[in-house]
């Protein structure tokens, strides 16, 4: 039997593994990136992941910076189905209806819970304790086209970002390959996403300015581990009537609870860190990354800095 003739869509690091199983699994007709653009230090006009992997496979690759731009050329390609992982734009409806199957999308939350551009992120900072991956078709509104299936896994309370993509992307895979499978037998599966939708908007760099004097210990420690892949958590520290913003490299919350103002230091232990009241409840910073220097653990910026207990250090 042949292979599905397909085109796919993604453009970071987490997309690759999806295309090399498209690649592995079906007959790949082109790879359609975003643009290529500058990055590092140097600031290198580069090509981004996918479209470096694609090259490494010899297969031929769009990078437009619109996708209208490039229409006409991926309407001559002849396909049977797309396939978008993290791909960063939106399809119009005359692309939806280039490929004879439609275009599926791996997305790592369970629709219709937090659709939008960073379900792995806020699903840490909204409090979820459950989540998993959604394959559905796409369709002209944001992640609402209906569902092939669906994978769950918990989010313990230890994961971060960075821990919860590496338990989602593979599951993404599995998820993935059993469309693939279904749909060479020819079981095309549309089920309609049933419940109250929630979103999870792209992070700006604002939302990593993480206030004790305004967040909950509960809420301080949820935003840091979402925001474990950027962009980074921080906190404000006074020191010498001079606030500076200090990277959070990892938290957990305290047990202990006072009734000093909130961004009091309460204490600080060797092989703990730094204990922050918060508008409720305390949080303990364990590791921080001040600007300029190494990550280091919180005790030992704490010794630096000349930090004693009673000090109102983490506020603006």
């Amino acid at each position: 039997m042949a292979k599905l003739k397909t085109i796919f869509f993604g453009t970071p690091d987490l997309s690759v593994p999806y295309l090399e199983l498209l690649h592995q699994l079906t007959d790949v007709q082109l790879v359609v990136t975003q643009a290529d653009k500058p990055r590092g230090r140097g600031m290198v006009i580069t090509p981004c992941p996918v479209k470096q992997r694609a090259l490494e496979l010899n297969l031929p690759v769009l990078s437009p910076e619109k996708l209208k731009d490039d229409f006409d050329k991926i309407a001559a390609v002849p396909f049977d189905l797309g396939v978008a992982v993290a791909y960063g734009k939106i399809f119009r409806p005359d692309f939806l209806a280039l490929p004879k199957l439609g275009i599926l999308n791996v997305h790592f939350s369970l629709l219709p819970k937090l659709r939008g551009a960073a379900p792995v992120q806020q699903a840490l900072i909204q409090g979820y304790t459950h989540t998993g991956i959604s394959v559905f078709w796409i369709r002209p509104g944001m992640d609402d086209g209906p569902l092939f299936l669906q994978k769950e896994t918990d989010i313990l309370p230890q994961d971060n970002a960075q821990t919860l993509f590496e338990k989602l992307i593979p599951l993404g895979l599995d998820g993935l390959k059993e469309c693939l499978e279904q749909i060479e037998k020819g079981n095309i599966v549309q089920t309609p996403q049933v419940g109250e939708p929630t979103l999870a908007p792209m992070l700006a760099k604002e939302d990593a300015l993480l206030r004790p004097e305004l967040l909950t210990a509960a809420e301080l420690n949820n935003r840091a581990r979402g925001l474990a892949c950027g962009p980074k958590p921080k906190v404000p520290f006074t020191h010498n009537n001079k606030t500076e913003w200090l990277q959070i490299m990892r938290a957990e919350p305290g047990t202990n609870d006072s009734n000093e103002p909130a961004g009091t230091v309460l204490l600080i232990e060797r092989n703990r860190g730094i204990l922050v009241k918060c508008k409720e409840g305390t949080i303990w910073l364990n590791e921080v990354h001040p600007a300029g220097k190494k990550p280091m653990p919180a005790a030992a910026f704490a010794n630096g800095r000349g930090l004693k207990a009673h000090d109102g250090a983490f506020r603006e």
